[in-house]
């Protein structure tokens, strides 16, 4: 197949109630849960807003490892998912904000009812509290895009929200790609993989 491709994704599986989305940093997870979102008219949890706030890093001693599997909140992010799986009404989930690198409280109202979407990083990891995450997906689609696309994707990403080009590829060989490299080791635990190279919902 040449040129790009709009519309990467596999049907929604019927009967479900979560899907998750997940993949090395910058594969494109955000922009895959967007899409399928405006397709389907889903509700979509990301990960994100699960970021321990850098206040918090800071106390923990993880301010520079920010994104690595060790600086979220995964038990509140099962508990979270646990309340939407079945079904309670007036779930709100918290967001990110990419602008202030911050997570942000009760922004994200959760339907009581239909698929919600839920993208991240640490979705498959094997891992305890990781775990617990993956037991209340019913499915989970593990996204790839070509590594150089997705390195230089990266680097964009972070100089739009205030590192230096320098700084932004620092960043990304010290801590974005070990993270990629144990979020690949994971894949084989999905459901389904879904390569977005070459098409353009990739970002």
């Amino acid at each position: 197949m040449t040129g790009p491709v709009d519309n990467p994704f596999p049907a929604l599986p019927s009967g479900i109630r979560l899907l998750g989305l997940t993949g090395a940093p910058g594969a494109g997870k955000s922009t895959a849960a967007a899409a399928l979102a405006a397709a389907h008219g889903l509700a979509v949890v990301p990960m994100d807003g699960f970021h321990y706030a850098d206040v918090e890093l800071a106390r923990r001693g993880l301010r520079d490892r920010k994104g690595a599997p060790e600086t979220f909140d995964a038990e509140g992010y099962a508990a979270l998912l646990r309340r939407v799986r079945g079904c309670e009404p007036a779930v709100v989930a918290p967001a990110f904000d990419r602008d202030l690198e911050q997570p942000l409280a009760g922004a994200i109202a959760v339907p009581a009812a239909g698929v919600v979407v839920t993208e991240g990083n640490y979705l498959l990891l094997d891992e305890p509290r990781w775990r617990a995450v993956r037991a209340e997906l019913d499915e989970v689609w593990h996204l790839r895009l070509d590594d150089d696309l997705r390195r230089e994707r990266l680097v964009a990403r972070h100089v739009r929200h205030g590192k230096t080009p320098e700084e932004a590829r620092a960043w990304v060989a010290r801590v974005d790609e070990p993270n990629a490299r144990l979020v690949e080791a994971a894949a084989s635990r999905a459901d389904r993989v879904v390569d977005l190279t070459g098409t353009t919902n990739a970002s």
